[in-house]
């Protein structure tokens, strides 16, 4: 009897080692089989970047010229706005050097305006003739303001030799050290930039 118990355990025990050598096949089965799928999606990717590679290798040499000549146009494109921009900063100072060179040929008709309606006599002032010269003379006055030009503020002012032309100097506590006393003939700037300088005289 305990030999056939003794027999009886034995076979339980290696059926029991059968199956668990079973179950470590079939979860290295499963490992295999999942490693095998993890390689062939692997290469599957290879070889579609494979496929894009020799695609790329293969481009059409029409799609290669075209981009080509869509650069070329892109730096055509670019070097002419460059000198359209360039042409034109050129041209705007040529016109400013010569309108002021213009402006600075009337300014001496502007100054005989002046001096002839400052020399009318009282009697005359209030005649047509006289009201007439000043019409044209606030007319010609607006048509240089209209285009850029504006006196140069003297009296009052403290001497600026950028603007200023000191011909005269003149010792008066009542004015302040380098402070313009009188001005002599008007100056004139023309969109900023100095004309004809202001002629005056300065106190000490």
């Amino acid at each position: 009897m305990k030999q056939g118990a003794a027999a009886a355990e034995n076979e339980n025990l290696e059926a029991e080692h059968a199956e668990a050598d079973n179950g470590e096949t079939s979860a290295g089965t499963e490992e295999n089989k999942t490693a095998e799928k993890e390689t062939e999606t692997k290469e599957n990717n290879n070889t579609k970047e494979d496929e894009k590679d020799a695609k790329a290798a293969k481009k059409d040499p029409k799609d290669a010229q075209i981009e080509d000549l869509q650069d070329r146009l892109k730096r055509q494109m670019a070097e002419f706005d460059n000198f359209r921009k360039r042409t034109e900063k050129e041209k705007a100072a040529m016109y400013e050097v010569g309108a002021k060179d213009i402006i600075e040929k009337i300014l001496p008709v502007l100054d005989n305006f002046e001096r002839g309606l400052a020399a009318v006599p009282e009697d005359e002032k209030g005649s047509s003739f006289t009201e007439g010269i000043e019409k044209i003379y606030k007319q010609f006055v607006k048509t240089l303001e209209d285009a850029g030009v504006e006196t140069i503020e003297a009296v009052g002012q403290q001497f600026d030799p950028n603007l200023h032309n000191a011909v005269m100097h003149v010792e008066d506590e009542k004015y302040g050290e380098n402070e313009i006393a009188m001005e002599l003939q008007k100056g004139y700037k023309y969109r900023g930039s100095v004309v004809r300088h202001s002629m005056v005289q300065v106190a000490n």
